[in-house]
């Protein structure tokens, strides 16, 4: 069959050999992405890959029992697609498993009435149904130990002041205009010394050590549970996470309170803000206040590794070079993890499926990865790039660095796809271009040559391979659903995941057909012997 392709105005006016290490004939097949979109479009999969993912099996913490029963669900749905090589590769320590399984929490004096709340991942619940009084201690340094000491036994203890609750004028939805994305387009201004040196004093140790403070002194005093306000959403959203870092320099323990030899802790508990200012302003008002709280949490100490799904379609020709497509699998607990990303596992998964169900012929092989750990500080990729391809602290290269062709991650939410963030890779910008020309009437039209960080392609920039992830339409990621109680299934927008199927598909089709592998940045200096990759 002949094939059509098409190639980009900006390409047309830029076919030399100085391409900015592009090719001169790096177009789209549009035969191909006929197949990809009819099969894409008309018979996708997306939003049942969506409802396993998040209604029926929930949350997916790390090592509990709701991630790997998704996770096998997803293994037979890939084998069922007709994948092959597909795995739960292990990799770890990551530490224990932990799951909520019931939380009450009930004003009963002076008014009765409901707290909606959520408790902190891997902290312990109550022993029952209990009551108690409430008090404020906001503890700022080890001075302010001593105001409380001897007073908090037993008590349901408040540890910040009222939070200031803004009022919401702003739209909670957003999508990329014209503007936004010329702005995303341009190179950022250079600020001194940038990506040089480490925290400031009085930066992230710092804050470790007054939140070791804190932890050792409510445990110490008896706390029943501590209570503090969803901060950066409101209007009954909750932003809910773990406890914070508590690690001593020099010596922290990565594992912190997954780590079954942990100290013991007491609950912890996230509350609505506007609930958590009504019960300061009881107190401050000399007026007891009571709680009746029951908060049930479960640990899973049985296996401390965790493990990355992934799954292959080989490849005709040079099937031992390597086009990946990843996105992380795991999420926090207080929603089911929708637009964190079972959005991203869901195009990412749907995208195989795609490209299985054409049975369009590719050169290379195209693996699927999914990974536990991101939330924790991208531990299961950068686990896989440490076992697969380099070490990032020494830069020893393994033989499978030099045969990954490309890796592309998902993970900005709901959001139509609107372009890539090129990474600080200038060379791959032409051959972005080409293959987007096909989507730009759909609002594909933007290279952003800024790095853009905090998830797992960062894993694998880290140590000099070309890994991208695409430029999505913020939507109500900030402001609604990331790492909340509201990032569940409705919040997802079936058309924006069903199209970002198609141009991933898309992508790791040409970049799997390419006569060369995508262009690569120098590797990057050895790493610091001090230094720890942050998320």
């Amino acid at each position: 069959m002949k094939r059509h392709f098409l190639a980009t105005p900006f390409l047309a006016l830029l076919l030399t050999p100085i391409l900015l290490g592009g090719q001169a004939h790096d177009r789209s097949d549009l035969d191909a992405l006929y197949k990809i979109k009819d099969e894409g479009y008309e018979r996708s999969a997306v939003m049942e890959s969506m409802a396993y993912l998040t209604d029926i099996h929930g949350p997916r913490l790390t090592n509990s029992p709701n991630i790997k029963a998704a996770a096998a669900w997803t293994t037979a749905k890939m084998t069922e697609w007709g994948l092959v090589n597909v795995k739960q590769e292990r990799w770890g320590p990551f530490g224990r498993g932990w799951s909520n399984e019931k939380f009450y929490l009930h004003a009963t004096v002076p008014q009765k009435f409901p707290v909606i709340g959520f408790p902190k991942a891997w902290t312990p619940g109550t022993a029952g149904l209990v009551e108690a009084d409430v008090a404020i201690a906001v503890i700022g340094s080890a001075a302010d130990t001593e105001a409380h000491r001897g007073k908090l036994k037993g008590k349901i203890v408040m540890t910040a002041p009222a939070l200031a609750v803004a009022l919401s004028s702003a739209p909670l939805s957003r999508l990329y205009d014209e503007r936004a994305l010329e702005e995303l387009s341009r190179e950022p201004a250079p600020t001194p010394n940038r990506g040089r040196g480490g925290p400031a004093p009085g930066g992230a140790s710092a804050q470790q050590a007054l939140n070791r403070l804190r932890a050792e002194f409510f445990a110490s005093e008896g706390v029943l549970a501590t209570l503090e306000p969803s901060r950066g959403v409101n209007g009954g959203t909750l932003f809910v996470l773990g406890p914070p870092a508590t690690g001593r320099a020099g010596g922290a323990n990565p594992m912190g309170f997954r780590d079954p030899k942990a100290p013991g802790s007491f609950p912890q508990l996230v509350i609505a803000a506007e609930h958590y200012n009504r019960i300061v302003r009881i107190v401050q008002n000399k007026i007891p206040v009571r709680l009746e709280i029951d908060v049930a949490n479960k640990f899973y100490d049985d296996d401390l590794d965790s493990f990355n799904i992934v799954g292959e379609i080989p490849g005709s020709v040079v099937p031992d070079e390597v086009v990946m497509v990843g996105a992380h699998f795991d999420s926090w607990h207080s929603g089911t993890g929708a637009t964190d990303n079972a959005a991203g596992v869901a195009v990412m998964l749907e995208a195989m499926r795609i490209l299985k169900a054409t049975g369009l012929e590719m050169r290379r092989t195209v693996r699927i990865a999914l990974w536990t750990g991101e939330e924790q500080g991208l531990l299961g990729s950068r686990a896989y790039v440490r076992d697969h391809f380099a070490d990032r602290q020494t830069m020893t290269l393994k033989p499978d660095h030099a045969k990954l062709a490309a890796y592309f991650n998902v993970d900005n939410g709901t959001g139509s796809i609107r372009g890539v963030y090129l990474q600080r890779n200038e060379a791959v910008g032409p051959v972005f271009q080409a293959w987007m020309e096909p989507f730009r009437n759909i609002g594909m039209t933007t290279l952003a040559i800024r790095n853009v960080m905090s998830t797992d392609h960062v894993a694998f920039d880290e140590v000099g391979l070309p890994a991208f992830q695409f430029i999505q339409d913020p939507v109500e990621y900030s402001t609604r659903t990331h790492h909340t109680n509201m990032d569940v299934y409705d919040r997802v927008q079936p058309s924006s995941l069903i199209q970002n199927a198609v141009i991933v598909a898309s992508f790791a089709y040409h970049a799997a057909n390419r006569d060369q592998k995508l262009p690569r940045k120098p590797l990057p200096r050895v790493a610091p012997a001090t230094s720890s990759p942050a998320r």
